[in-house]
């Protein structure tokens, strides 16, 4: 990626310390996605790998995985789904548990939102720790999916998540990393 349009998107990505708790630096992305250019790139980015490679869904993780997947899924031709926190989906579902920094929490998709060797992107802000790209992961494998990558806008290394997802086999493309928490 050309280095002035990595500098923009590192630019247009907030920080605000101590939130949500003392000594955390929030990478906040509702400033990328109000700066139409800016957000344009970053799905650009985030699609390119992919174009031409027969991308069956693109999965949303909630809530800010769904802006990001609706708009890749909408440059690859390709479906959305999204996976969401317990209890949000009207239908049949399909649910796995995840540990949290503070505890345990469940996520889940209908069970019939994707099928056995469908391929799939799995979409996020942020990964940090990887518990919830991880969750997705069982989630959509649990189903038969083929899982082709993770995607993300922001890696924060430090904490991990990237080399649980590489454990799992799953390749991760990530445009900007921040160093901490």
């Amino acid at each position: 990626m050309d280095p002035r349009t990595l500098q923009e998107i590192e630019d247009a990505i907030r920080t605000i310390p101590d939130y949500p708790r003392p000594g955390v630096l929030f990478r906040d992305i509702t400033t990328l996605l109000g700066n139409p250019r800016v957000f344009r790139r970053v799905v650009d980015e985030l699609v390119q790998p992919w174009t031409g490679a027969n991308v069956d869904y693109v999965a949303g993780i909630e809530a800010r995985g769904f802006i990001l997947g609706g708009a890749i899924a909408h440059q690859l031709a390709a479906g959305f789904v999204p996976i969401r926190k317990k209890g949000k989906l009207p239908h049949a579902t399909v649910r796995v548990a995840y540990s949290l920094e503070y505890g345990l929490d469940e996520m889940e998709m209908h069970k019939d939102a994707v099928g056995r060797g469908e391929r799939i992107i799995i979409v996020d802000d942020l990964i940090a720790t990887g518990g919830t790209a991880e969750a997705a992961v069982k989630l959509l494998r649990s189903l038969g999916a083929e899982i082709l990558a993770a995607c993300f806008i922001i890696d924060l290394p430090d904490l991990g998540g990237s080399r649980k997802l590489a454990a799992l086999e799953v390749p991760v493309r990530t445009l900007v990393a921040f160093p901490g928490h």
